[in-house]
């Protein structure tokens, strides 16, 4: 079976790429992933002029202490939450000095957590106020069942993981490519979406 770096490496060098044309840097606060959408950045030739640094924000209270997700609201509505997604996102960029953030959390397996199925996972990117795109703020996305099959044999704790880092790599050069450039100090909205649909979701 192919390794995970073998998988997301395309992803990543697509990434690195878009981002480094453009003079942006990226930051990640990662849960189930442990730091993989980080390292896939850094395996990339040249990636120090894109990647500011990440995150490992595995255990909840973490969270909250290093990325600055509010406290309430995990108490409230436990890790696995797109908002929870967003405020990672933009802690990282936050606290990494990065224009760019991305946030992921949710079960990979092998068991469900506090009511959430194995392969509920939120990703979100955030736009910092220093870059200006048609899509600025922050936009969270729910990984689609699609992306991880249990058939695979690489089974379905590991599919997911893989297959979260190769969507976050792929949020982010959407986000990037769609016309991200350094620019002027605007407000960011936030947004979610839930497979191809999108609704707001608060400041």
């Amino acid at each position: 079976m192919p390794s995970p770096e073998t998988v997301t490496a395309p992803v990543a060098r697509e990434f690195v790429a878009a981002a480094e044309e453009r003079g942006l840097t990226v930051a990640t606060a990662e849960s189930l992933t442990a730091g993989r959408i980080a390292a896939s950045i850094a395996d990339v030739p040249g990636a120090s002029a894109v990647l500011r640094g990440g995150l490992i924000v595995y255990a909840t209270d973490l969270k909250g202490i290093l990325a600055g997700v509010d406290a309430d609201l995990l108490d409230r509505v436990g890790p696995v939450h797109p908002e929870v997604a967003a405020q990672l996102a933009r802690g990282a960029a936050r606290v990494c000095g990065a224009d760019l953030g991305v946030g992921v959390t949710g079960v990979a397996g092998p068991d469900a957590q506090d009511g959430h199925p194995v392969g509920e996972v939120y990703l979100a990117v955030s736009v910092s106020a220093q870059a200006d795109c048609p899509d600025q703020g922050t936009v969270v996305h729910r990984l689609d069942d699609r992306w991880h099959s249990p058939a695979q044999d690489i089974g379905a704790r590991e599919a997911i993981r893989r297959a979260t880092t190769i969507r976050a790599l792929e949020l982010l050069t959407t986000q990037v490519e769609g016309g991200l450039e350094l620019k002027g100090n605007k407000p960011a909205p936030t947004s979610v979406g839930d497979g191809d649909g999108k609704a707001h979701f608060g400041p």
